[in-house]
């Protein structure tokens, strides 16, 4: 998925080609950034999923341990607020959350989010993987994230493979997942979204 798009000043997120880059925010900013949620840990993995033929368009993760974060290998969203080192996203607050979703629903994708309760220590062993794993290759999501996943206790049967859908397939798998739907009649352009984000609020949220 790699579209382009101008944002007005007062809420200026940017979108990056996919691809392998290096981006690396510094440490002041990585602290600054930190969010620490109220929910139990969980991993959860995001599927962008084609309308109507159903084809996976992109994969990511978001954990929630002693810090919430999003993993999100070869993707094109990003904001000036949250603080990117390669792949991982920084500072995931739910308005953050809600907005990366919301980008990725339209008229022509619609965002599986499917999530499974972990201990701390398994979260935080996730994170720490995704810090280590480097930026993503082009197309190369589903692979990055399986790789990811592969080394923490409990996920270590995840699929090789470029497709998404596969490995949503075997996330659904795991015991104690729950699973929402995130629909959007957006237009593919998805000026809407970027309409409703100010100040790094989403507002008139679709919820389902």
């Amino acid at each position: 998925m790699n579209r382009r798009f101008f944002l007005a000043a007062s809420a200026p997120a940017l979108l990056a080609a996919c691809g392998a880059d290096n981006i690396w925010a510094s440490d002041e900013a990585v602290r600054a950034a930190r969010f620490v949620s109220d929910e139990p840990p969980s991993i959860t993995l995001f599927t962008v999923i084609g309308i109507p033929r159903g084809e996976g368009g992109h994969a990511a993760l978001m954990i929630n341990g002693s810090q919430r974060v999003i993993y999100d290998p070869a993707g094109t969203w990003n904001h000036p607020r949250i603080p990117e080192r390669r792949d991982l996203l920084y500072g995931i607050t739910d308005n953050f959350k809600n907005f990366y979703i919301d980008y990725h629903a339209r008229s022509t994708y619609w965002v599986a989010e499917d999530s499974v309760p972990v201990s701390r220590e398994v979260a935080d062993l996730a994170i720490a993987r995704a810090e280590a794993n480097g930026a993503s290759a082009k197309s190369f999501c589903a692979i990055e994230t399986g790789n990811v996943l592969r080394g923490v206790p409990g996920f270590e049967t995840v699929p090789t493979g470029f497709s998404p859908i596969k490995l949503r397939n075997w996330f659904r798998t795991l015991p104690g997942v729950t699973s929402k739907r995130h629909r959007d009649g957006d237009p593919a352009n998805n000026h809407d979204v970027l309409l409703r984000q100010k100040n790094g609020v989403v507002t008139g949220y679709p919820r389902m």
